[in-house]
């Protein structure tokens, strides 16, 4: 019988609570060709039974029972002893792989040469759900030569030295005799031994783990003598290093390591137990005297501090530098609080001063709040004014970081900036999406433009669930004009958004590039957002919403669907997603606009980004489970969506992967679409606005061209249907109407 790649093992010790998520994120894994040894610390809790439970039911779990509690370190020890696959991964009991983690860990290690020591990155879970990337995150790039030597790569020693996110060949620990000692700050003597005495390392950018933030029970976080244990752990550090004359140069690093993991434990407030730290300081001092690097000078004034007290080890001075810290971050934070107040006092008074002058022949336009990138409904407005109102100066807020998606010719502001404001109290337009981020009150002779964003599905203003009244219709009553793309949006801005504004119903101006764009421009589309040459782009884009959360796994979809497709997602990426495979195209300041012209299909629940679609003749598939759970929510208006409803994963993939999802009915699905949701949208909307609204013609304005008549840029890969029609797939449904109704 074959060895199994990775012996994956979990110590449990009263972790009951999340055992049970741990062993099944490693169980659940798409790569199952692993053993799972779980080793019951004598637990006084369920853990034990919990073992059992799993081990009954899958092949792959191996129970370890210790007649007493013996630690973490003796515990991993015990599950060593039983392991048998190529690499070893530890896993607390209260930590959970995340989806495809060791698939991504064995590809990589393929890739690199099967080293001694792959470090990959984790991620903080906090009570409220919230995932928090580690902070260091940059030193896991895998850019360069692989595998590689610690002296090649010394920045891997910054980063939390703990034995779960890495994974270890097998041999390599045999080889080295590397095992974990007794006591708290185990993972000391047995990560950094491991990465000195590695011969061949690589690095995996991905988050592999989720670190549970637990409020009680961790062991670091709970007031003891137990953390007088580090000394020890570092002792048996130092005499690795004495016994390998090679490793000698890496003293000063581990030193100075050493120094701040003491500090560190003296100043948390949950280490040392009360009347401590007098003598907890004094064994510092020994071992910061009897382990130091003559001529070793620390880099900042603050680890200066550090080594200070340590090599002083009287309480006294600890305390002072406790407090003159604690002085120091007070006053500064103090001191940035008084200042912003009173710049924002200043600005307040600039903007009314501003009012009171005369409006200048100046356009500021923004989307997004002031956050987002040149591009949507306000970005084609803006191209337009130049085009057709050029006496009118253009500017676009947006922040530093995004000014290069500004035109040359268009002044770009930062959001909050005097200049901002000054535009934001004299500009004769205003044109935004979804406001500029603060409350705006128009002045005589100013005119503020209200976009929509996209097609609405999802119920917005006084429809949705359990809006917030007086700041709806605060926000309606900032309008002047509003501009709607069609008749159901129309209706959804009076019902949803009363108020005095006069609304154009004349399309959206962001698909006139639609009917323009060029196939050298769906190339350009594409290499921008880094899709290969050939495959099939995807566009996952979900509804904007607080909660549910989406459901769809992107990347499970993107191994079912294989390699000649390329998912983009619109669902930041917090360190998962495969390179290649799936792209997050949060990560580009690409505006939707190049999104829909990258990509071949749509998925989604419920993104204004239809309409979009529909412009361009593109297949749109409606990803059912997360927009059952939109309606249930918060409601989704009765628009039927021109495409399928996939009910399941598997209809999913087999709607994208055969090309039914572009049949024949789904054709005459988005023809009828288009001519209900998109009667304007022929490429001429901005131009009509713009001589409307500022050059105030009411008559002339170019004629409507039909949709039957228009000719989007088609994709660069055509979805072709290979599989019969919506009939012959009864796990997808043919349309989205209300909810998941049939359509009629």
């Amino acid at each position: 019988m074959p060895l199994p790649r990775f012996s994956v093992i979990v110590p449990a010790y009263r972790v009951q609570a999340y055992l049970h998520s741990c062993l099944e994120s490693v169980l659940g894994q798409s790569y199952a060709d692993l053993e799972l040894i779980a080793v019951d610390d004598g637990s006084p809790d369920r853990c034990g039974a919990i073992i059992e439970e799993f081990a009954a039911r899958d092949p792959r779990v191996r129970a370890v029972h210790l007649d007493r509690n013996t630690g973490l370190g003796p515990a991993r020890n015990a599950g060593m002893e039983q392991a048998s696959g190529d690499y070893l991964i530890f896993l607390d009991g209260d930590d959970t792989l995340t989806p495809h983690a060791l698939r991504a860990v064995a590809e990589r290690l393929e890739r690199t040469g099967d080293p001694d020591v792959l470090v990959y990155d984790y991620a903080r879970l906090h009570l409220d759900g919230g995932i928090v990337r580690n902070r260091l995150a940059a030193e896991l790039g895998e850019e360069g030569p692989a595998p590689f030597r610690l002296d090649d790569r010394p920045g891997l020693l910054n980063l939390l030295m703990v034995v779960w996110n890495k994974a270890y060949r097998r041999a390599f620990l045999e080889r080295e005799d590397l095992r974990f000692p007794p006591g708290c700050y185990e993972d000391i003597p047995f990560t950094y031994p491991a990465l000195l005495a590695a011969g061949s390392l690589a690095t995996l950018d991905r988050v592999c783990l989720h670190y549970r933030q637990r409020r009680l029970g961790n062991i670091l976080g709970t007031p003891g003598r137990q953390h007088f244990d580090v000394f020890a752990q570092y002792d048996r550090v130092f005499a690795f290093l004495d016994a390998r004359p090679a490793l000698a140069h890496w003293r000063g690093p581990l030193f100075q390591r050493m120094t701040d993991h003491c500090f560190t434990v003296l100043s948390r407030a949950d280490r040392l137990p009360p009347g401590s730290h007098r003598e907890f300081l004094r064994r510092a001092r020994a071992q910061h005297l009897r382990r130091r690097v003559p001529g070793l000078r620390p880099a900042t004034w603050r680890e200066s501090a550090r080594h200070l007290v340590i090599r002083s080890g009287s309480p006294r001075l600890w305390r002072l530098l406790r407090l003159t810290l604690v002085a120091s971050r007070r006053t500064a934070h103090l001191a940035r609080a008084a200042a912003r107040a009173a710049r924002a006092a200043l600005l307040r008074l600039h903007y009314a001063t501003q009012r009171l002058l005369p409006p200048r022949d100046l356009a500021l336009f923004t989307a997004g709040g002031g956050t987002a990138a040149h591009g949507g409904d306000p970005g084609a407005l803006e191209t337009a004014f130049r085009v057709w109102a050029p006496r009118t100066r253009t500017a676009w807020a947006a922040p530093r970081a995004l000014a290069g998606t500004v035109p040359p010719d268009t002044l770009h502001l930062t959001p909050g900036g005097l200049a901002w404001w000054t535009a934001l109290a004299r500009a004769r337009y205003l044109v935004t999406d979804t406001g500029f981020g603060t409350p705006v009150r128009t002045r005589r002779g100013q005119i503020l433009l209200r976009t929509a964003d996209g097609l609405p599905l999802t119920r917005a203003g006084l429809d949705a669930a359990r809006p917030d009244v007086p700041a709806v219709l605060a926000d309606a009553d900032s309008w002047d004009l509003c501009l709607s793309g069609d008749a159901h949006t129309t209706l959804v801005h009076e019902r949803g958004y009363p108020g005095r504004y006069t609304i154009l119903e004349f399309g959206r101006p962001r698909t006139d590039v639609y009917q323009r764009a060029t196939p050298e421009d769906v190339r350009r589309a594409r290499a921008l957002l880094g899709v290969p040459h050939g495959r099939t782009a995807v566009l996952y884009a979900p509804a904007r919403r607080p909660a549910p959360a989406p459901t769809l796994d992107v990347e499970e979809l993107a191994r079912r669907l294989g390699e000649h497709f390329v998912l983009l997602t619109t669902v930041p990426d917090p360190g998962t997603y495969p390179a290649g495979r799936v792209i997050d195209v949060c990560a580009t300041a690409a505006p939707q606009t190049a999104l829909c012209l990258a990509a071949d299909v749509l998925v989604t629940d419920g993104s204004p980004l239809v309409a979009d679609f529909a412009a361009l003749d593109r297949p749109v598939v409606a990803w059912g489970p997360d927009r059952a759970a939109l309606d249930a929510a918060g409601g989704l208006y009765p628009v039927e969506v021109p495409g399928p409803v996939a009910a399941d994963r598997a209809a999913l993939a087999r709607l994208l992967a055969t090309g039914a999802c572009d049949g024949p009915a789904f054709a005459e699905l988005r023809a009828a679409f288009r001519e209900r949701h998109c009667p304007y949208d022929d490429g001429r909307v901005a131009e009509r606005v713009v001589r409307r609204v500022v050059l105030g013609e009411r008559s002339g304005l170019p004629a409507v061209t039909p949709p039957a008549a228009r000719r989007p840029v088609p994709s660069a890969v055509p979805v072709v249907a290979s599989a019969p029609g919506p009939a012959a797939l009864p796990a997808a449904r043919s349309t989205a109407g209300y909810g998941l109704a049939e359509q009629r």
